[in-house]
């Protein structure tokens, strides 16, 4: 094994390949662009598009509902042939479900693998939003009802069947794991990937996940006190924040153990030194809010992992709700 006789756990694990699907971006290269330039990715309905999509006027009419919603495009569209689906499978499949199987297809391609023809085994970890192309789509339609179509609507929809699908699609034969831990899902799921290399469960790792919401053409109500923004701008860490705005997207990388990775020529985008999780307990502020303590233990953990010393961390990915409550917290705990 490569990495013998080392603690790999210092070493590291490369990201090896990675893809994405943003509003605005629908590709790595443009929502960094985007990132760069400060474009705000939003989009801001007008009555008419609101009306032609099928909201009520009323809804229009009430100063509450804000008529703004990060949007991504072409959610409709899936090659069905192309992975093996029937168009009437794809019909009633979650695009949450298509969309990362077509981002864990396109990582590994960025990766320069073909997983087909991969010799070892390849694990992936990812999570999903809950379907509402099933709540507002499927269950409204009662010409799918009696037609034998329950299972597939059930495989199509439910978030237990998402990594075994795409790894059965792609001849993924390591551990297929679907990971559920609301706002953090992504980062537990990059951890049990990092994890699952460095136990060599398998040789090579995907993670991600995906949250589309259906319909996407519409606004929301907002509710003073509460998490969302009331004017459809998400301030993080700002003075004016108010609060943020949830929109849809999908992000995948692709790991290796950073031994193996360097020994096989492959192009590391990025090295992760160190991954910790924990939870607070009991010492929540709030069901939806984290502790201070216990979001800084973690963040201490990953560094004593990795090796890091704090003086050297240059850049910081932070959550950033853009709320008076949670935003405070994160930047005590950092």
């Amino acid at each position: 094994m490569s990495g013998e006789g080392k603690d790999i756990r210092l070493e590291g694990v490369a990201v090896v390949g990675l893809a994405c699907r943003f509003p605005g971006a629908p590709d790595a290269k443009t929502f960094w662009r985007n990132l760069c330039d400060g474009v705000e990715s939003v989009k801001h309905f007008t009555d008419e598009e609101l009306l032609a999509a099928g909201v009520e006027s009323s809804a229009l009419e009430d100063p509450n509902y804000v008529k703004s919603r990060p949007q991504l495009n072409n959610i409709d569209l899936f090659d069905a042939n192309f992975f093996g689906f029937t168009p009437r499978e794809a019909e009633i499949m979650d695009p949450q479900h298509r969309f990362l199987l077509e981002c864990v297809w396109e990582a590994l391609e960025n990766a320069g693998y073909d997983s087909e023809q991969f010799p070892g085994r390849i694990s992936l970890y990812a999570g999903s939003n809950i379907s509402t192309y099933l709540l507002n789509n499927l269950l409204t339609r009662p010409e799918l009802r009696g037609r034998g179509d329950h299972q597939h609507i059930l495989l199509g929809n439910d978030k237990d069947y998402l990594t075994t699908r795409i790894s059965m699609k792609l001849n993924l034969k390591g551990p297929s794991v679907a990971v559920q831990t609301a706002c953090s899902t992504s980062l537990v799921a990059v951890h049990l990937a990092c994890q699952s290399l460095l136990d060599y469960e398998a040789d090579m790792a995907v993670a991600g996940g995906v949250s589309i919401e259906v319909p996407q053409q519409g606004g929301y109500y907002y509710q003073e006190g509460g998490i969302l923004s009331p004017d459809g701008h998400c301030r993080t860490f700002d003075a004016q924040a108010k609060g943020t705005l949830f929109g849809s997207g999908v992000g995948v990388v692709v790991l290796k153990r950073l031994g193996d990775a360097i020994a096989e020529g492959d192009r590391v985008v990025a090295v992760i030194r160190g991954t910790a999780i924990n939870n607070d307990g009991s010492e929540k502020v709030g069901y939806t809010a984290p502790s201070v303590r216990g979001q800084a233990e973690v963040i201490a953990e990953a560094q004593a992992l990795g090796g890091v010393e704090a003086w050297t961390v240059g850049y910081v990915e932070a959550h950033g709700t853009a709320t008076e409550l949670g935003d405070p917290i994160e930047v005590e705990a950092l």
